[in-house]
């Protein structure tokens, strides 16, 4: 499987507060950005693949819907995040 719970761990570990920060908006939208770009690269090879495509716009979504939350309550941390990350906008 392709996330693993040290994949995880690390993910949190670097953008969250702590290794078991899964709460925090950074920690989410982080493990969220982990999982659409396997999931990219999964419909790069199987473009018929119908649900996965479903679930990315979803998983999309969702990180759109904590990215303009923390906009809303925090602007510094939005930008620190965006960068880190590397997302447009």
């Amino acid at each position: 499987m392709y996330l693993t719970s040290e994949v995880k761990e690390n993910i949190f570990k670097e953008h969250g507060k702590s290794n078991v920060d899964t709460g925090s908006p950074e920690s989410q939208v982080a493990l969220f950005t982990f999982r659409i770009k396997h999931l990219t690269e999964h419909l790069k090879s199987n473009k018929k693949d119908v649900a996965t495509k479903r679930s990315l716009i979803a998983l999309v979504g969702k990180r759109r819907k904590l990215l303009d939350y923390l906009k809303k309550q925090d602007i510094e941390r939005y930008r620190a995040l965006i960068k880190a990350l590397g997302l447009r906008k």
